[in-house]
């Protein structure tokens, strides 16, 4: 179960994960998210330039059960999309961690990404939802 979920990640209680590199945060979905949705259909996400806040919702994600919200799980400018999610957003199902990455955001307060979740603490989350 431990590599459902990171050690070099940090995690929200919506499920959302952030890998922080310096300033930049790349942002998924959990595999218990995925697990959660079914198989992904359709995104809608931010695009570049435009700037997000901490857990405001930032684009969705459709799948064959239902369509979720995305929360930022910092604030700042988004720097990447993951475009080819367009096209093929089954990435998310079979690589939530890897090719279904969301998108990346340069955090305007990196300070923010200490107030994330570490995976051991996600996984106590996680096994309390049921």
């Amino acid at each position: 179960m431990s590599s459902d979920y990171p050690d070099d990640l940090r995690y929200t209680k919506e499920h959302e994960w952030a890998r922080i590199r310096g300033k930049v945060a790349q942002i998924g979905i959990t595999h218990f998210a995925v697990e959660q949705l079914g198989d992904v259909t359709q995104l809608e996400l931010p695009r570049e330039g435009e700037t997000v806040k901490k857990d405001d919702v930032f684009g969705t994600v459709e799948s064959v059960k239902a369509v979720s919200d995305l929360f930022a799980p910092v604030s700042g400018t988004v720097v990447k999309v993951n475009t080819p999610l367009n096209d093929m957003p089954e990435a998310i199902n079979q690589e939530p961690y890897d090719e279904g990455w969301i998108i990346e955001i340069e955090m305007s307060d990196p300070k923010q990404a200490d107030d994330l979740m570490s995976a051991a603490d996600y996984r106590e989350f996680v096994a309390e939802q049921g």
